[in-house]
């Protein structure tokens, strides 16, 4: 091995791709924008306006509890839920599953791309998420990131810089068709799911071992009536490999003394074996004559199995049974979903990675299966789809069935779901900025009044207040957010001071100010500050960061 002595390393391995510094702006469904990091809407946080609800939730001023369906661009959606401080104390670090099954990047996305710029494209939009995901899960949770292998080595790359190659935990390999295609060079018949975690150290202790099949509970037997129920009957506790001290001679019940043959060594030590021996867990067969077996109970070991990384679709399911089986039957006037994933694969996935009452996370919906299976399983769920065609005529509806125990396929018998429950419909709001001919920055029409106000509070991270705590409109510890619909001049200063409690201080927004105005606000309170919109809120924006 060769030796590296006193050199200067420098950079590191990553990943590149063109545009890497740059970030990425949804314009609707298809449509995106090259910006800059410091652009201000790559940061805004978007409001999240309620739009239904469905079944049992909580009353609105608790609706960031509720199991979430949003519609609006993963981006905005995982932003205001890390952002706004309502829903930021019920999922920034709180996450203990994100499921995610983007766009596979086959070639049929961004037609309007040469190659080598949508593939860029795709890069940018997973690293994106993929940090914004980092920074919701908890410190038990875990991401599993489905992919074909169009981008699967790329993103394993990806996963290593944003949450650190140590946190790498495996990929399963899933068998997608239990057929055969021989229209094409090699038939591909498996998807990969990338599995890391936000701590691997901790989420390795945490997560939950697979129940043992019917086969594995037969290699625990009893042929000797032992009190102690069945045991594991292994081969000859013999190996291929070992030292001489793992070569002694055993006396059999027989009067037989046996010994491995050269190149064969025992399983066990010396000190082991006569410790079973002593503690009756040694099995010489029927007639006391054969190689020594030390007994492993199936009550003293754990509780599970070690889940593998292959999973079959004889195990989990199919593409194919998840298009015919469940929503081909649950829409059948619908053109089928291109590629629904099987409740049981998800269903494996969210028993591994959580436990009943942790939040899983779905920021691709689709079909809405995450959310359907997690919701079956008594979890938490919060999930984002780009698509109103999809969300209007597969998504809703079937969560919709989910709750009212109208959809009978998937896990509902193994599980013996009922229906129950229910959820929050919510749409991502528009900006709170629009640009003139001239490229300058305005507020948009709609930012008026208790509007104009509830936007503010998302731009600058304070606690949105109600009426009873006017006329303030948020907090943020002991600092006081007051907006003001128009012109904030001395009078507005002096109110608004008035009412500040001893130790407050107080940052008031406004459209426009006059010019003593900030001289006065503060000489009446020392660290309170004046800022005016749009300006001063899109500095705040661009640094990425909401004022203190």
């Amino acid at each position: 091995m060769s030796t590296i002595r006193n050199q200067r390393l420098k950079g590191q391995l990553e990943l590149t791709w063109t545009n890497k510094d740059q970030r990425l702006l949804s314009h609707g469904e298809d449509t995106y924008e090259w910006t800059t990091p410091d652009d201000y809407r790559v940061s805004e946080v978007r409001l999240l306006h309620d739009i239904a609800t469905v079944g049992e939730t909580h009353k609105d001023a608790e609706r960031a509890k509720d199991n979430l369906l949003i519609r609006g661009d993963a981006l905005h959606a995982l932003t205001s839920l890390k952002e706004l401080p309502e829903f930021a104390a019920e999922y920034r670090g709180k996450v203990r599953l994100a499921y995610i099954d983007p766009p596979f990047n086959t070639g049929q996305m961004f037609e309007h791309y040469n190659d080598a710029v949508e593939h860029s494209v795709w890069l940018t939009q997973m690293r994106d998420r993929l940090t914004q995901i980092h920074e919701l899960l908890a410190d038990n949770g875990s991401l599993w990131l489905h992919l074909d292998d169009s981008e699967m080595a790329y993103c394993r790359v990806i996963l290593d810089e944003v949450f650190g190659r140590q946190n790498y935990v495996g990929t399963v390999v899933w068998e997608t068709d239990a057929g055969r295609r021989n229209d094409t060079d090699i038939s591909t018949v498996q998807d990969y799911i990338l599995v890391v975690a936000k701590d691997k150290s901790i989420w390795r202790k945490q997560r939950n071992l697979l129940p043992r099949t019917p086969e594995q509970e037969k290699r625990y037997r009893n042929p000797d009536n032992d009190p102690r129920g069945p045991w594991l009957q292994g081969a000859d506790s013999t190996a291929r490999s070992g030292s001489d001290a793992l070569r002694y001679e055993v006396a059999l019940p027989s009067g037989r003394t046996v010994v491995p043959p050269k190149g064969v060594f025992w399983r066990f030590s010396r000190e082991n074996f006569d410790r079973a021996l002593a503690e009756d867990r040694v099995y010489f067969g029927k007639d006391g004559d054969g190689m020594p077996i030390v007994k492993r109970y199936l009550s003293e070991v754990q509780g599970g199995v070690v889940p593998r990384s292959l999973w079959l679709a004889s195990e989990v399911g199919s593409n194919m049974t998840a298009k015919r089986d469940h929503l081909r039957k649950m829409f059948p006037d619908l053109p089928a979903f291109a590629t629904p994933k099987p409740e049981g694969l998800l269903e494996r996935v969210i028993h591994i990675a959580t436990d009943p009452g942790d939040i899983v996370l779905d920021c691709f919906a689709g079909s809405g299966t995450t959310a359907a299976v997690a919701h079956k399983m008594g979890r938490r769920w919060v999930t984002s789809e780009l698509s109103a065609t999809n969300l209007a005529d597969y998504t809703r509806p079937r969560l919709e069935k989910v709750v009212n125990n109208e959809d009978p396929r998937g896990i509902t018998a193994s599980i013996g779901w009922q229906g129950g429950g229910g959820f929050r419909v919510m749409e991502v709001g528009p900006s709170m900025f629009e640009a003139d001919e001239d490229g300058g920055i305005l507020l948009a029409e709609w930012a008026t009044n208790g509007a104009f106000a509830e936007a503010v509070c998302a731009q600058l991270g304070y606690e949105r207040l109600g009426a009873e705590s006017r006329p303030f409109s948020g907090r943020k510890g002991r600092m006081r957010l007051a907006v003001v619909d128009g012109v904030a001049g001395d009078t507005e200063v002096d109110f608004l001071v008035s009412h500040l409690a001893d130790g407050e201080r107080l940052t008031l927004v406004a459209k426009a100010a006059t010019e003593d105005a900030q001289d006065r606000l503060r000489t009446l309170s020392p660290g309170s500050r004046l800022r005016t919109a749009p300006r001063d809120l899109l500095r705040v924006r661009s640094h990425g960061k909401a004022a203190q």
